[in-house]
This record gives structure tokens, C-alpha cells and sequence, in this order.
């Protein structure tokens, strides 16, 4: 999904009760549930509004109670899980993550990107990968993940601009790319290699090697990755042996889709 229809998806006549609802929604994820009181201070609106949406939600099952704390409810994942068996790379890519987890031990991702953010869509568990705060439907930026890069040196330079534009640069590690210009050069190699990296970018102490999912028209459609601590992501097994086999993985990948 291009940024361009992320701006074009503003509404010329915004319905407030729908964004109030969104809003609501993301501030009770926001604060981990809470009470009334606490997501009205969080959202800067009035308890009896608040009062009011998280009813109406907790009606409609979206929303549960225990007490005074509200929270999302797991109606909300049906709606997730639909989504995401709608994206056909999730069901061919599936089984190459599972085989990617097995032979290297590691976390193994799929992500996808949406209104320019990248969209955590699947995840396998190697016998040694490690807990991160990633999770399925989670949205992170592009610009400091290795699946974000292997998508963005796949794109035209001018949505790359807009993305940048539309969601920044910002910083969640030291190392994190934080300049225009640096982050284009890097692009360039990626798209040289055919593969990306990611040196303790978004995460302190973890690092990722990643390959874009296009067809055969040059379209991409995701990116996968595998990911690990820096002590075990180095040497030949970071610069040759992981980037070798999700090569290998994204070519089986994008002939299932091209073929499918």
C-alpha cells in the first residue's frame, strides 16, 4: 500500500465519532487497560465522554472489564486475523519461515508495509531465538529495521521522500540512521546486494539480515528477515551464511507468488 494513499485516505468529511473510537481503542493499548479516569487523562478528554465510547465498545464486545479496568478485547483479533490471511504472501511465505526457524535457530519475521509503516505480519521461533517486543500486527518504522530497508531500496525514490516526509527519521538506538543522505547511500547498497542489515538499529544488542519479496513485474510485497543477538550474529554467519539462505527462501517465495 502506497504513502500516497495514506494521504489520500484523509477524509474530506471526517465522521468524530469514528476517529473518537480509533483513538479510544489506541489509548487503552497505549496505557497497557486502564480506568476511565486514567485513559481521559491519557486521551485529554472529559471522564463522561470516555465514559460513554468505552460503554458503547464493551457493548459491542470490543472492549472488556475487570473491575474498574478496561481493556481491548479479542473480538479486535478476528478482525487482525482476517486481515492478514487477505495478504497473500502471508500464506505462501509461511512455510519457508517455518524452515528458515528451523535450520538457523533464530527469530524469523515477514513485514509488510502500510501507510509507510512496516507491519509486522508473521513470526517463527527458532530453538534459540530470543524474546523481543515485536508481535503480529505490530507497527514499526522503515527506515531502522532490516525488513523496512529491503522494502524501501525496492520502491521509487520519490515514495521513499514521501514516507520520510510523512513519518520522519527518528531515533530508537545510537545506531540508528537518522540522516536523509545516509539512509539513501544504504539504500543503494541494498539494492546492490540484494540484501539489508540491520547493526543494533532498533533494538540495542540485536541484529537482523533481511531480503525484499518482489514478483516478477518488480512489485514488492513484503520483506522476511531473521534476527538474533550480536554475539551470535557475526562473522560468515551474519555477512554470508543468513543472507545466502533467505535469498534462497525469497526467490521459492516469489515464484510460489508469481506462479500461484
Amino acid at each position: 500500500m502506497t504513502l500516497g494513499m495514506a494521504q489520500e485516505n484523509t477524509a474530506n468529511n471526517p465522521i468524530q465519532a469514528a476517529e473518537i473510537t480509533v483513538d479510544v481503542l489506541r489509548g487503552l493499548k497505549e496505557i497497557n487497560g486502564g480506568g476511565v479516569t486514567e485513559l481521559a487523562d491519557h486521551l485529554g478528554m472529559s471522564k463522561s465522554r470516555v465514559h460513554n465510547y468505552l460503554t458503547t465498545l464493551q457493548q459491542e464486545e470490543y472492549v472488556v472489564k475487570e473491575g474498574t479496568t478496561y481493556n481491548v478485547g479479542l473480538r479486535l483479533v478476528g478482525l487482525g486475523t482476517y486481515a492478514r490471511h487477505q495478504q497473500e504472501i502471508h500464506q505462501v511465505a509461511k512455510p519457508e519461515l517455518e524452515s528458515l526457524a528451523e535450520e538457523t535457530g533464530d527469530l524469523v519475521n515477514l513485514l509488510v508495509e502500510e501507510y509507510g509503516k512496516g507491519i509486522y505480519l508473521h513470526r517463527e521461533q527458532g530453538k534459540d531465538a530470543v524474546e523481543v517486543d515485536s508481535y503480529t500486527g505490530h507497527r514499526v518504522h522503515l527506515h531502522n529495521t532490516a525488513l523496512g530497508k529491503a522494502i524501501l531500496a525496492e520502491l521509487p525514490h520519490e515514495r521513499v521522500e514521501e514516507i520520510i516526509n510523512h513519518h520522519g527519521l527518528p531515533a530508537t538506538t545510537e545506531n540508528t540512521i537518522t540522516e536523509r543522505d545516509r539512509l539513501f547511500d544504504q539504500l543503494d547498497q541494498v539494492r546492490e546486494q540484494g540484501v539489508a542489515f540491520d547493526d543494533e538499529e532498533r533494538l540495542p544488542g540485536l541484529r537482523c539480515v533481511a531480503c525484499a519479496v518482489t514478483d516478477n513485474d518488480g512489485e514488492v510485497h513484503g520483506a522476511i528477515s531473521v534476527s538474533g543477538p550480536s554475539s551470535r550474529m557475526q562473522g560468515d554467519r551474519y555477512n554470508e551464511d543468513i543472507p545466502q539462505k533467505l535469498e534462497e527462501a525469497t526467490n521459492i517465495i516469489s515464484l510460489n507468488m508469481s506462479y500461484s
